[in-house]
């Protein structure tokens, strides 16, 4: 961490909240994790991050830092809309707040892991960095000449989006030929799927690949689609450094190289930037959370008499 402080991080995610007190070294000190009540509705999610807060919060804790998908107000504390937690407007920075007494920040899920990767992984070193995040969609974190990219609308980062095919397939944002509608999760089971064969995960896909040729059809027209947006995105802001994030980059080289393949060739009169698996795997964004916190503590209150 940056400023010796004892914080609570809180990390929504879709099916788990994860949650940790980190001491002044930026060790966790405590952990938890409980389902994300999703299908209960809003209120039950906001209760389940504020129970999550609180069971963590304790002596000498100073901050919160939250941090969830979907579309975010960092200055209000508000989602004002998350799909997959069925969450709108839900001011989840103020319920925290009055939970337990003390600041609060919420970020975008993706955003913090950038940061976490920017002050502890493989970003320590650079000072222009995009960090990409490859679960059931895409999203990424972008650190700019040394700081993090949040855009006219707070919403920078909808890599998933970007387009790769022109009359493509269909993605969930209802248009067509965007990348996470081929290098997401949901959209390579979902194309698997259409063979006939079934697959639960994209782990599944990943543990056929050189033994059926339909799984490796579809990883490859991924790995391609997240090169050609990686064009795209190096083309435009000139990274130093990518990183790649989320539980699909447990296919290690098998990503990596189909990847780095796809966007060398797409910068044929350029030098790609390297192309890296995240050290900090899942807890990433947890780690970012509890940075942001720090942010948030100020100078070091007077001790009490």
């Amino acid at each position: 961490m940056t400023r010796p402080a004892h914080v609570v991080a809180v990390d929504l995610g879709g099916t788990t909240i994860k949650a940790a007190r980190y001491g002044p070294q930026g060790i966790a000190e405590e952990t938890l994790r409980i389902p994300t009540p999703s299908s209960k509705g809003q209120d039950a999610v906001v209760a389940a991050v504020v129970q999550a807060a609180t069971a963590l919060v304790g002596p000498g804790v100073r901050a919160v830092g939250l941090c969830a998908p979907g579309l975010i107000d960092t200055e209000t504390g508000v989602i004002h809309y998350a799909a997959n937690l069925g969450l709108r407007d839900a001011p989840l920075a103020a319920a925290v707040a009055d939970a337990v007494g003390l600041p609060v920040t919420l970020q975008h899920d993706v955003r913090a892991a950038c940061m976490a990767e920017r002050q502890l992984g493989l970003g320590t070193d650079v000072s222009d960095l995009l960090v990409v995040v490859l679960g059931t969609g895409l999203a990424a974190g972008i650190i700019s000449d040394g700081r993090p990219i949040r855009g006219g609308t707070g919403i920078a980062g909808e890599f998933g989006h970007i387009p790769v095919h022109a009359d493509g397939e269909r993605c969930s944002c209802s248009q067509h030929g965007c990348v996470e509608a081929y290098a997401g999760g949901q959209a390579m089971i979902r194309r698997y799927r259409r063979t006939g064969k079934s697959a639960e995960t994209a782990a599944d896909i990943i543990a056929r690949l050189g033994t059926d040729a339909d799984a490796d059809r579809i990883w490859s027209e991924a790995t391609d689609a997240l090169g050609r947006a990686l064009v795209t995105s190096t083309l435009l802001l000139d990274h130093q450094r990518i990183v790649l994030a989320g539980g699909v980059t447990a296919a290690g080289t098998r990503l990596t190289v189909p990847v780095r393949h796809s966007l060398q060739r797409g910068l044929a009169w350029r030098t790609a930037p390297t192309v890296e698996i995240s050290p900090l795997g899942a807890g990433a964004g947890l780690l970012g959370a509890a940075l942001y916190a720090v942010t948030a503590t100020g100078p070091a209150p007077a001790p009490l008499n």
